[in-house]
């Protein structure tokens, strides 16, 4: 039995509430779970903020005994600090090859620092072959 750590919808419509659940992966979204784990609810609040609540203990031991986080709660889990940043790539143009280059998971900018731009070749004005001697 392969365990999901994943988000199961609750609330009304255009006001959804999700829970964050550990759940057989063969079972449905808003189906049968094994514990709940805390909360996550995306409209922002009067703060503007975002509000979500973690039970850290018990995801941590979900995690340890295999279970995989699906790809919203791998990004709630690094929002709370419980995993590193996912890894992600920039795409250049779609279905194109991807970009390589590293990207800051907050910002989604990319990580390294630009390389200096190249100085204009400087030109020699002490040549000694071309210059005509003077009198």
């Amino acid at each position: 039995m392969v365990v999901r750590l994943r988000l199961s919808r609750f609330g009304c419509k255009n006001k959804p509430f999700y829970r964050v659940m550990a759940a057989d992966s063969r079972s449905p979204r808003d189906g049968k779970h094994l514990e709940v784990l805390g909360y996550y609810n995306p409209l922002p609040g009067q703060d503007g903020g975002k509000r979500m609540g973690l039970n850290f203990d018990r995801v941590k031991y979900w995690l340890s005994v295999g279970a995989q986080p699906s790809d919203p709660v791998q990004r709630i889990l690094f929002r709370a600090g419980v995993l590193p940043p996912p890894p992600m790539l920039a795409m250049e143009r779609k279905g194109g090859p991807r970009d390589t280059r590293p990207i800051d998971p907050l910002s989604g900018k990319f990580t390294n620092p630009k390389k200096p731009a190249d100085p204009a070749p400087s030109e020699t004005t002490g040549s000694d072959e071309n210059e005509a001697p003077s009198p």
